[in-house]
């Protein structure tokens, strides 16, 4: 089975990204294939040197664990324009993604579920 994400919302101003990406974790540890597509925005969930309090979740480093996982992160490249972001101020190993590669995704996949 092939599951694939959709992330939406910033890092921290809700929970989505951070359950988005638990869930991820918990499919991952159960055989099924995923991939995360951060659009709006949740591109910025992808920034490098995130640092958050002691005790609290790092987007950042739960992205990074997916990815030595080899799940594929893409972030939309349009949405990150809009905001500013290049591809050097990312979390290593995402891809400046499309939306026609969320197509192709959607399309491979047989579930997609946003946060």
């Amino acid at each position: 089975m092939k599951i694939t994400i959709i992330i939406n919302d910033a890092p921290y101003g809700s929970e989505r990204p951070y359950n988005g990406l638990r869930y991820a974790t918990a499919l991952m540890k159960s055989d099924v294939a995923v991939n995360v597509f951060l659009m709006a925005d949740s591109v910025t969930c992808g920034l490098k040197d995130q640092r958050t309090p002691d005790g609290y979740y790092n987007i950042g480093k739960m992205l990074m664990l997916l990815l030595n996982q080899d799940v594929p992160v893409h972030a939309c490249g349009t949405c990150m324009d809009a905001r500013g972001l290049t591809q050097d101020v990312m979390v290593e190993g995402i891809v400046k993604s499309t939306m026609q590669n969320l197509v192709d995704w959607t399309k491979g996949s047989d579930k997609v579920v946003t946060f």
